[in-house]
Parts: structure tokens; sequence; C-alpha cells
């Protein structure tokens, strides 16, 4: 089998290419290590004294963990990915729209990564930006080709990087804004509330979180796929907003590597930054080439290595105008992840019949709907939108389909009264 086949695009991962405890981590921790977190992390240190900041991220994490760890429990127990495991409930055209705009998405903020590194290093170092940005874009996109593999030893050498890095500089930055007790007695200018701190919290990973099976399907079990994703998020995501809350409070600023620079670790934030942009970037590109093989058919490997180009050439406008667009694209994704959710654990009560037998639907309606209700509840209800999203189109597509079945009943119950009526004439 060629490389680029390893990673069953169209297909169940067969058991004999499952991975186990430590290697899934890895890949699940290096997904959680993302940039955007950080500055999220800034923005709540901002609005939030130290302990309603820690609780936030606790609450959030819990509701992340249960939204991924769920995800995570149907890919290791199919072996299907986000886009396969979406045409059990859309039907086989109607994952089209979902693999759409989780790969259109992952495609744009795999852009915006390329600049978010090459623009930074290139101020610090003089070199040519979009030379730095060709190079960069080369040569993550090589790195996404060889999929889990390459995303699981670059998660192996990012993570603990990251991981120590980091703490060096937050301890270090922690002393400089007068130690963990002014930290913990910090009263923000203007407080932000209970519900806006968690929107900022949730909806900084749930979108990327919804391509969790992309990765977990490569779990052994479920237990590993579960313990696995829900470690990453407590602990990857945590650090990502810790980093950024301590860099805001000490500096006013939420990225890392910018307090690095200030601090005069000019080398070790630039590995930073590298590294977490990495192993984002990764993960946006080889979930996004799933995610367009499943509507063209083509080869994982030769969609990312056109979806590393469009990223690339598009790397400096996605960059300046792009961010903001990508931010209200990624409500229509959570909505995609519950609809998943809902129909294998309570319209199939946990249980898929085989992929490879499987009939799908061209399109389901129902599912369609559903998601509408849930972008919409998402955009107009107020509350947390990412929750309002989630719950709506859960709840819409479970009615739905009930609703469906109950009528299908109804109607073979007619047919059969009928056919009975004439049989007996």
């Amino acid at each position: 089998m060629n490389e680029q086949d390893q990673d069953f695009a169209l297909q169940p991962v067969p058991q004999a290419h499952r991975r186990g405890f430590w290697k899934m981590l890895a890949v699940m921790m290096g997904l959680t290590f993302f940039s955007a977190s950080m500055l999220s992390g800034g923005e709540l240190g901002m609005g939030l004294t130290f302990t309603d900041f820690m609780l936030i991220v606790l609450i959030g994490n819990l509701i992340l963990g249960a939204y991924t760890g769920l995800l995570a429990y149907m890919a290791a127990k199919t072996g299907l990915s986000t886009h396969l495991l979406a045409r059990y409930a859309f039907g086989e055209k109607g994952s089209y729209i979902s693999s759409f705009l989780l790969g259109a998405t992952q495609v744009g903020w795999f852009g915006v990564g390329v600049a978010m590194f090459a623009v930074p290093v290139a101020q610090i170092t003089g070199m040519h930006v979009y030379v730095l940005i060709a190079a960069i874009g080369v040569v993550m996109t090589v790195t996404a080709f060889f999929g889990m593999r390459a995303l699981t030893v670059l998660s192996i050498i990012a993570v603990p990087s990251i991981a120590v890095l980091g703490s060096v500089s937050a301890a270090r930055a922690t002393e400089t804004a007068g130690g963990l007790q002014a930290l913990m007695e910090y009263q923000p200018a203007e407080a932000m509330g209970l519900a806006a701190a968690l929107t900022v919290c949730i909806g900084s990973f749930v979108s990327a979180g919804t391509l969790t099976p992309d990765f977990a399907r490569f779990s052994k079990t479920g237990k590993t796929a579960v313990s696995t994703t829900v470690i990453a998020f407590f602990i990857g995501n945590s650090l990502m907003f810790l980093f950024g809350a301590v860099g805001s409070f000490a500096f006013g600023l939420a990225d890392i590597s910018e307090v690095m620079v200030v601090q005069g670790l000019l080398i070790p934030a630039i590995l930073v930054l590298g590294l977490n942009i990495w192993t984002t970037n990764d993960n946006a590109l080889y979930a996004s080439g799933l995610g367009f093989s499943n509507i063209t058919k083509i080869s994982k490997g030769k969609l990312v290595i056109f979806n590393g180009i469009i990223g690339t050439v598009l790397a400096m406008w996605l960059y300046t105008n792009f961010m903001g667009f990508l931010t209200v694209l990624g409500s229509t994704l959570p909505p995609i992840g519950a609809i998943v959710l809902a129909d294998f654990f309570l319209v199939n009560k946990g249980k898929y019949q085989s992929y490879e037998t499987m009939a799908f639907k061209k399109v389901n309606w129902i599912a369609v709907l559903a998601w509408a209700a849930g972008v919409l509840s998402a955009t107009f209800i107020p509350g947390i939108p990412p929750i309002n999203g989630i719950l709506m189109a859960a709840l819409f597509y479970v009615t739905g389909m009930a609703l469906s079945s109950h009528f299908t009943e109804e109607q073979d119950k007619h047919l059969n009264g009928e056919r009975k009526l004439i049989n007996d004439y």
C-alpha cells in the first residue's frame, strides 16, 4: 500500500493499523496545542480574576472534553473519520456539506498559520516575509502529506518542547508581574461576564474539536480514544489558556512567543511559535485532505498537496482579511458534530451497521435542516453560541428522526391494512 493510502480516507482504519495510548496521546496533545487558544486565554486573563479564570477554564474544558470524548469514542468504535461518520446522519451526498465546510475552514486556518509564523519571524530576523511563507508552507505541507506517521513524530517532539519552554517563560512572567500573590490578587478593570467568558473558552476550540474523529479513529480501543482526548484537552488546552493569561497579565501580550521575545529568549520564542503552529497546521491540512477526499474521491495525499499550495499562496491575504470570516464560519461546525453524535448515540443506540455493507441515503434532509437550526440558534439566541448550536441541532435532529420514523410506521400500517383488505376481497 502506498504512503497516502495509509490514512484510510475512504474506509475504516483496520485494527492492524491502530495505535496505543502513548502515541495517540502525543497526537491529541499536538491537536490541542493551538496558538489561537493562547489569544483566548489572554482575553480571559484580562477580564477575570485568576480564580474565576481557572473556574471558567475548568468548566469549558469539561464541556469540550465531553463533546470531543464522545466523538473520539465513536471514531474508535467505527474506525471512521468525521466525514465518513457524517454519511450515516447526512447521507452520502449530504455529508459533502459538512466535508466542504470543515475542509475549507481548515485550509483557511493553514494559510493563516503560515503567515502567523512568517510575519513575526521576518520582523525578528529581517528575512523577506514571502520567502519565509513559501518555505514554511512547503515544509508543513510535506509533513502533512505523510499523515498520521508524521503527525505522531512531530507531536512527540513539539508537545514537550512547547510545554517546557512555555512553562519557563510563564514562570518568569509571573515573577516579573510580582509573583503568584500578585496574580491571585489581580482585579480586572472591566469584568467579563460568565456567559461571555464561557463563549470565549469553548468557542476557541469547539470547531477544531469537531474534527476529533479524524485522529481518534486510529486508537486501538474506545477507552484509549476517550482517555487520550480528554487528557489532551485538560492539559494541552489548559496550558495554552494559562500561557496566554499570564502573558497578558505581565506584559499585555497573549502569545507566549511574543512574551519570550520581550524576555530576551529569541531562539526559544521562534521554536515555540514554529512548533505550535506546525502541529496545528499539519492537523488542519490533514483534516482538509480527508474532507475533500470524501467529496471528490481523490486520494488524501494529493489533496493535502493541493490544499497546502492554495493555503500558502493565499497566506498573507488570509492573514489580513480572512480571520473574521473564519471565526464566523466556525459557528457552522459544532452543529455538525452534534448531529453526528445524536445519530449514533440517540437514534441508533450506539450501534452502526458496518460501513462496507451500509446503503446510505443520498441526502437526509432532516440532518440538513437540523444543521441550519443549529447555526441559526448559535447566531441569534442569547447565551453561549456554541452550546446553543449543539443543543438545538441535536434536539431538532432527534425530534425530526422520531417523527419521520413514526410517520413511516403509520404509512406501513396503512399500506398493510389495504393489502389485507385486497387479499380478503
